[in-house]
């Protein structure tokens, strides 16, 4: 079944159907600090998702919002041809550097923003990715109207989401990172509706997407850490880019020890290794499917 706006938004020219570019902040949030650094102990839980979704040989295949290519490297090592796009450039050339380091032709990474794909032609994948990138962006129905737009018809996308108000890590380092921060400016999108069904159905409902057409299901994301789960805290506070802005925010009001502790005993109480030098926290997200 195909509705009116989902032929609009199949069939028009990139340059007529994509939105117009504007600046995107993320740009900024994700070049700070290094990514890289928590990417890194997500590595097995990529892999594993990247094997359950069927990425099959020869499939044309994108991953928005792909960081250093955590799911996207995998799924060239699979023989999909794969390009990962991230709005994030110091993100872009890591990946750059471990396809180079893996000798993989068949991967690609591009700057580009989720919210306008203009540079990416109608229909031109098989199956669109994306694992808590696209999630980010500031404008939700230009991203699914994007990934649409570039997903041929018969395709699939995949979002992985995390889930507000979840009790596992994600979601509450998020919500104690918040209680130390400024209110968000007015007209923000909170990404973490991404993880409410009704919301992602509204959205792909505006890229001509029928409800029936958007499966869910919960699934698990692994953190796996070489160290304490204190250490594991100042990765965070260190690299990453959401909690490296509320520590700078915490520390203005003399709070950001207060913000550690609740980080820590956080990560303490979630940490299910055995091991005294390591730590293993999972966290649930929610899994998109979109029938193109």
């Amino acid at each position: 079944m195909t509705t009116a706006t989902e032929t609009t938004a199949r069939t028009g020219s990139a340059a007529a159907a994509s939105p117009q570019p504007s600046a995107n902040p993320n740009t900024a949030l994700w070049e700070k600090g290094d990514f890289t650094r928590i990417a890194r102990t997500m590595r097995e839980s990529g892999e594993a998702l990247v094997r359950s979704i069927g990425v099959a040989p020869g499939e044309r295949v994108l991953d928005l919002g792909c960081g250093d290519g955590t799911t996207a490297l995998p799924a060239a090592q699979l023989g999909a041809d794969v390009l990962g796009v991230d709005i994030a450039s110091n993100l872009v050339r890591a990946g750059q550097a471990r396809a180079r380091a893996a000798g993989l032709a068949n991967l690609r990474f591009q700057e580009g923003d989720a919210c306008a794909l203009g540079e990416l032609e109608d229909a031109s994948f098989d199956l669109s990715v994306s694992i808590f990138g696209a999630m980010f962006a500031p404008r939700p129905i230009d991203v699914a109207r994007e990934l649409v737009r570039v997903t041929r018809r018969g395709g699939r996308i995949v979002m992985g989401n995390w889930i507000p108000d979840d009790p596992t890590l994600v979601a509450q380092v998020l919500k104690t990172s918040a209680a130390y921060t400024p209110p968000p400016p007015a007209g923000f999108v909170s990404p973490m509706a991404w993880g409410v069904e009704a919301q992602v159905i509204e959205r792909f409902a505006a890229a001509g997407i029928s409800a029936e057409r958007v499966a869910f299901t919960r699934d698990v994301f692994t953190f796996r850490f070489a160290g304490t789960p204190a250490a594991f805290v100042d990765e965070f506070a260190n690299w990453y880019g959401p909690t490296m802005n509320a520590f700078e925010a915490a520390g203005r009001n003399g709070k950001a020890g207060a913000l550690r502790d609740a980080l820590v005993a956080l990560f303490e109480r979630q940490n299910q290794s055995a091991r005294p030098d390591a730590t293993v926290i999972p966290a649930t997200f929610l899994r998109v499917t979109v029938s193109c």
